[in-house]
C-alpha cells in the first residue's frame, strides 16, 4: 500500500504522536493486522527508494514523514537489518532509546543517518530517520507468518530532512569581509589610547598629540 486517504480527516488535524502512542497504538496494531487509530501511516519498503523521494508515497506529511517498513534481514538466517538503499545507506548513530508505557517496557527507538555512496566511504547527509520497532519479548507471543514474513518484523519510521546549520561559502565570506569593514563603536578610542607616548619628546610630538586627540573628538561629536 503506497498512500492512505486522509481525506476524513478534521480540519486543522496535525500528526504529532509521542514515542509511546508510535508503539502503543500504530506499530503494536500494525503488527496484529488491527486498524490504527488514523490511516494515515503507509506501508513502504523505505529501503527501495532514497530519502527524498519518499514525502511523495505518502499524502500526509510536510516536515516529516512517516511510515510501516518490514525489517530486512541483511542475511537470510542472520538477524542484523539490511540498511542498504538505493544510492546509499542508513547508519545508526547514538544509543538506542527504550520506550515505556507506564512502568511496562515495550519498545525501542533507533536514530539513523543517511549516507550518499558506500560503506565506509559513504558521504553524510542531512536526512534522519527514527526507526521504532516492539520490544522483542512483547512481540514474541504474537509472532506469525505470512508467506515468509513474520509480523514482529514490521517497523514504524519516521523521516524528516535536518536544516542544515552551514551556510553558503560566499555568504560566510561576505559576512567576514562585512565584518571587517565595519569599525567597531570604541575603535577610535582603542587606537588613541594605544599610541605609544615616549618618555621623552619634542614640540612637534606634542602638536602630532593633541591634533589626534581633536580628531577622535570631531569624530564622535
Amino acid at each position: 500500500m503506497v498512500g492512505k486517504d486522509n481525506s476524513n480527516l478534521p480540519p486543522g488535524f496535525r500528526f504529532h504522536p509521542t514515542d509511546e502512542e508510535l508503539i502503543m497504538f500504530y506499530l503494536r496494531n500494525q503488527a496484529l493486522s488491527k486498524p490504527c487509530p488514523v490511516s494515515i501511516i503507509p506501508e513502504v519498503d523505505i529501503y527501495k527508494h532514497d530519502p527524498w523521494e519518499l514525502p511523495e508515497k505518502t499524502e500526509f506529511g510536510e516536515k516529516e514523514w512517516y511510515f510501516f517498513t518490514p525489517r530486512d534481514r541483511k542475511y537470510p538466517n542472520g538477524v542484523r537489518p539490511n540498511r542498504a538503499a538505493i544510492s546509499g545507506y542508513w547508519k545508526a548513530t547514538g544509543t538506542d532509546k527504550a520506550i515505556y508505557s507506564g512502568s511496562k517496557y515495550v519498545g525501542v527507538k533507533k536514530a539513523l543517518v543517511f549516507y550518499q555512496g558506500r560503506p565506509p566511504k559513504g558521504i553524510k547527509t542531512d536526512w534522519i530517520m527514527h526507526e521504532y520497532r516492539l520490544n522483542e519479548s512483547r512481540s514474541q507471543p504474537t509472532a506469525k507468518k505470512i508467506g515468509s514474513m513474520r509480523l514482529d518484523d514490521w517497523v514504524l519510521c519516521r523521516i524528516y530532512k535536518k536544516k542544515s546549520l552551514e551556510r553558503p561559502l560566499e555568504q560566510r565570506e561576505e559576512n567576514i569581509n562585512n565584518a571587517q569593514n565595519i569599525p567597531s563603536e570604541n575603535q577610535n578610542v582603542f587606537e588613541l589610547q594605544s599610541m605609544k607616548i615616549p618618555r621623552t619628546f619634542s614640540l612637534a610630538h606634542l602638536w602630532e598629540l593633541e591634533s589626534a586627540m581633536v580628531s577622535w573628538y570631531n569624530e564622535e561629536n
